[in-house]
């Protein structure tokens, strides 16, 4: 097991195993990139070499600087620069995961299909996450898939659910009075931060978790210091 870079999150799963498959999924704006980029500033952190395929050409080379990533240790490979169709977005996806997972030395090996429609990430087979986990067995490699919806099935190790933290009718109530004692702002608001939580939704790992399976986690923007 290695830290994935979030403390309340170690204590949760006990950090993301190595030779297994995790699975991190939530809606966007849950914290999937948040998690992912702290996983991949601690590997680095730790010396080894990470790889980020990247099925929609989503990931921002400015975060990942931000939260502390080495880049001079991150291969990013971007599915998404030739092709608008998920179709084919996800066909090269697939192909690059053989190839990372063939030729070793990666610490972290992390497969987003986050911004593919469920539908499509969903024509994975069974049998290639299947070949996929036994790749990554016996190996030192974390290997992650960040996507909306869990699609592994029973190939993953570890499945983390990722959410918004609703506010709580005090809380509410609290915010509404803020908002009523300011003077509405002439210019654009910049979003500081977000509470995340998440769900340690399956565990096949024989170390338990040493707290309840929920917790909470806040996420900065870069400029909120």
């Amino acid at each position: 097991m290695v830290s994935s870079g979030i403390a309340e999150m170690d204590a949760l799963t006990g950090g993301l195993p190595r030779g297994c498959l995790t699975e991190i999924c939530g809606p966007a704006s849950s914290g999937r990139t948040t998690l992912l980029l702290a996983a991949l500033a601690a590997a680095t952190r730790r010396g080894e070499f990470c790889a980020v395929v990247d099925a929609s050409d989503a990931l921002d080379p400015q975060s990942v600087a931000a939260a502390g990533v080495e880049l001079d240790r991150l291969l990013w490979v971007r599915c998404g620069e030739e092709s608008h169709h998920a179709e084919h977005r996800l066909e090269q996806l697939l192909r690059v995961a053989d190839l990372l997972l063939e030729s070793g030395g990666f610490g972290l090996i992390a497969l987003d299909l986050a911004d593919l429609p469920t539908q499509t990430a969903r024509r994975i087979p069974l049998t290639t996450w299947f070949r996929f986990r036994r790749a990554v067995e016996h190996t030192p490699t974390v290997l992650l898939a960040v996507e909306r919806q869990s699609i592994a099935g029973s190939c993953s190790s570890l499945l983390i659910k990722l959410g918004l933290r609703k506010l709580s009718a005090s809380e509410n109530r609290v915010s509404e009075l803020q908002e009523d004692s300011q003077i509405a702002p002439t210019h654009a608001q910049l979003l500081t931060g977000l509470e995340i939580t998440a769900e340690l939704v399956r565990s096949r790992l024989e170390r338990k978790p040493v707290r309840s399976a929920e917790i909470t986690f806040t996420s900065k923007t870069a400029w909120a210091g």
